[in-house]
């Protein structure tokens, strides 16, 4: 049974936490924030010994002593954050002084062994894991970086789980200050939270964080949809909250007739559950009358049916929203009886019951049970509750099983779907099963064991033979039929199947058991493939062209290309392109080199080879069949000085002359340079012709300097191909363009214009 002083935590009607976001707080001093860390942390840590805690806290704000975030705000102040949000999960404090060291490696001169050498290696573990999870990158456009950054993510929560814990407490300091990131971050930053940070959250229980960040990422992902929320949820706030105070009055009075102790408040449902509520049924906020549910929380199980008892006497309840998460908890943990009644008014609202270890397990999930609690002997045992944490090994086997990135985040995301409820089902022996919404008898198959997957050949549901494509409803007793005969599974199961546990398996099987099929399958596609593109496969098969492929892929021999392609791990078209670029590049290296060598001393002793883009490509008098480019890393235009450097494999490269690539060149390479000069007409409006060129422009950060920027390259009829932003802690932001024109002079013109745009300090181009 919970202490008094744990029930006086359960939230009430005005509690930010349900009623509305928390907005940042004004201006607090450091040293009260540390004064708040240390009282939360006392309420519930045993020990009063916060030393550790201390120290941590003074060396995070020594570290930290220059830099500001972009509140103004000093910096140490989001570190306290992080670390208080944390200490309200009742968490230990080597988490707590890890959550206030979280950013000195990245961000100061600490490094990791110095923090291991203050304090031990347990603490620097969690630092080095959430500042490794720091550097991820969520870009949608970049699905292989985004898969892999994730699997890194899943191995670090695998080797300590607080490692999550304090990056979901990082984030979401974040996410209530994002008001000072502009509007581009915002968005971005709020689409990232949806998509991982929460989703993560709710896997883990943590309620507490999971609905303040879905609330954040709505405020910016859909601004006018939150505003009118809010508005008009406001403007009937005292109504509601009449309604709720007397249901909760009624309940009080007829429950504690009963004998029954009980804590009981009401709450407005959080505005992305509400607003998911009305995308999902097309309904508008005045057609959706369940806005708020009422709580009651008792001592044991026993009570809370004892609850559920009276409230369906006093309420007639909804027929088909009785849900018992009490005897069959989500995979989260989560435990509580649902019902929906109908109130005095004829409105509709929900009641919750649950314990009081229940609703602790609802607000902090993993927090509550993943704990490393200091005995009374003062030895530190560690409460593993692994059951808990079964859909995290499943994600580490997917990494171990699967090559293809693009295959892991379908599956991770789907996995991850916050969307997706489950249903309830029972083996023959009385088991639960919690499978997906819309699973079928394959999927319960697979959930048992791959080898009853593997040997299934039909099903009972309430013993009655249905089809395998069955749909599972909430309670069926599902009984699986094999035989020793089974061929194995279908590839039409893939499409019927529901979980990813489920399709990882059967897939398992056809790479497995189909191995000789599959690398016949696959040779005949690839040599199809080559047929119908005209491609000469047995110049591309030369072991030096297939190794790399090997290696690219991580496959041991080259059987196993042709099985994943076979089995559709790989497209033949991945491994032909791959096996085409590597011939290229040694057939390239072989024609150009010796032809430019042949050529460069005639070139030497005649005038300077002249350049010109044309629409044929690049032509350098003198000088023929041979590969001629514009070099990347100086990018010259017409009007610019420029010299020819005889590459090793790649023909000839322009740069300009102050180059700091050719500055850098030695005494063997200045050898291979050659004179080059503009052909006359280079670089003339007339010409069309237009070469590429970057800058960089170094601003002080304010709302608007983009668009002021992009204004005045739109206005000259500028194309640009690519931008990049990133901003420092002191507040100062550079920005890199790259554009096309026609000459320098062009260049030069822009770059006078863009001088004048309020904020910009300096612009230089990019030299190499």
């Amino acid at each position: 049974m919970e202490s008094k002083a744990n029930k006086n935590k359960v939230n009430d009607f005005d509690n930010p936490d349900f009623a509305d976001i928390k907005a940042p707080a004004d201006f607090t001093s450091p040293e009260e924030l540390y004064q708040q860390l240390v009282k939360v942390v006392e309420s519930y840590h045993p020990s009063a010994d916060i030393s550790m805690i201390e120290k941590a806290y003074h060396i995070a704000d020594s570290a930290h002593k220059e830099q500001c975030r972009k509140s103004g705000e000093p910096y140490i102040i989001h570190p306290l954050c992080v670390a208080i949000i944390l200490a309200e999960l009742e968490l230990d404090k080597e988490t707590i002084v890890a959550g206030l060291l979280h950013d000195v490696v990245e961000d100061t001169k600490y490094t990791i062994e110095e923090i291991a050498d203050v304090f031990n290696e347990e603490i620097a573990l969690l630092v080095d894991g959430v500042t490794k999870l720091t550097q991820l990158n969520y870009s949608k456009d970049k699905v292989e970086i985004q898969a892999e950054n994730l699997r890194k993510m899943f191995l670090a929560m695998a080797k300590d789980i607080r490692v999550i814990l304090i990056k979901l407490a990082d984030r979401l300091h974040n996410m209530r200050t994002l008001q000072y990131q502009t509007p581009i971050k915002q968005k971005e930053k709020a689409r990232e939270t949806m998509d991982i940070y929460a989703p993560i959250a709710q896997r883990l229980g943590i309620s507490k964080i999971k609905i303040e960040l879905d609330d954040l990422s709505l405020r910016y992902l859909e601004p006018e949809v939150y505003k009118d929320l809010t508005e008009k949820i406001d403007s009937k706030m005292i109504e509601r909250k009449e309604f709720i105070n007397e249901i909760v009055k009624e309940v009080s009075e007829h429950v504690k007739a009963m004998d029954v102790d009980a804590k009981i408040d009401g709450r407005v449902k959080h505005f992305f559950s509400i607003y998911k509520k009305m995308v999902n049924q097309n309904k508008t906020l005045d057609q959706i009358f369940d806005l708020f549910a009422v709580r009651i929380i008792v001592d044991t199980v026993k009570d809370c049916y004892a609850a559920l008892g009276v409230i369906h006497e006093m309420y007639k309840p909804i027929p088909g929203r009785f849900k018992d998460y009490i005897a069959m908890p989500k995979p989260n943990m989560y435990q509580s009886l649902h019902t929906t009644l109908i109130g005095p008014s004829g409105h509709p609202f929900e009641i919750q019951i649950r314990t009081y270890e229940m609703h602790r397990t609802a607000e902090y999930g993993i927090a509550a049970h993943w704990k490393y609690k200091e005995g009374q002997d003062g030895k530190n045992t560690r409460d593993t509750e692994e059951a808990k944490l079964t859909w995290l090994r499943q994600i580490l086997e997917w990494q171990r099983d699967m090559s293809d990135n693009k295959e892991f985040l379908s599956l991770l995301k789907s996995d991850l779907d916050l969307f997706s409820e489950s249903v309830y089902c029972f083996t023959p022996t009385g088991d639960v099963k919690n499978l997906p919404n819309g699973s079928t008898p394959i999927d319960f198959a697979y959930s048992i064991h791959s080898a009853v997957g593997n040997k299934m050949v039909g099903a009972r549901v309430n013993g009655k033979l249905v089809n395998i494509d069955y749909v599972i409803q909430n309670g069926d007793r599902i009984e699986i039929i094999t035989s020793q005969n089974s061929k194995g599974p279908s590839r039409d199961w893939l499409s019927i199947v529901k979980s990813t546990q489920a399709k990882n398996k059967i897939n398992q099987w056809f790479k497995t058991e189909l191995k000789e099929d599959n690398i016949t399958h696959g040779k005949d596609m690839i040599i199809n493939y080559c047929k119908t593109k005209n491609i000469n496969l047995s110049d591309l098969l030369k072991s030096e062209f297939m190794n790399k492929v090997m290696s690219k892929y991580g496959f041991r021999d080259w059987d196993s290309i042709y099985a994943a392609v076979g089995h559709g791990g790989l497209k033949e078209g991945q491994v032909i392109n791959k096996l085409k670029d590597e011939y290229d590049k040694k057939h390239k290296k072989e024609l150009t080199d010796e032809k430019v060598l042949e050529t460069i001393s005639e070139i030497k002793d005649n005038k300077p080879a002249t350049v010109a883009k044309t629409k044929g490509g690049i032509v350098v008098e003198g000088i023929h069949d041979v590969a001629v480019r514009f070099s990347k890393c100086c990018n010259p235009v017409p009007g610019d000085e420029i010299i020819g450097f005889v590459t090793r494999g790649r023909g000839v490269s322009i740069h300009r002359t102050d180059c700091i690539n050719l500055m850098n060149l030695s005494e063997e390479d200045r050898a291979r340079l050659i004179e080059a000069e503009w052909a006359t007409g280079a670089g003339s409006a007339q010409g069309g012709e237009l070469y590429f060129a970057e800058i960089k422009i170094f601003a002080n950060n304010r709302n608007g300097v983009l668009v002021d920027i992009s204004r005045i390259l739109t206005e000259n009829k500028i194309d640009v191909t690519s931008m990049t932003a990133r901003t420092s802690k002191q507040g100062t932001a550079t920005i890199s363009i790259g554009f096309e024109i026609n000459s320098v002079e062009q260049l030069q013109f822009i770059v006078s214009k863009l001088r004048n745009v309020e904020s910009v300090l300096d612009i230089e181009r990019t030299t190499g």
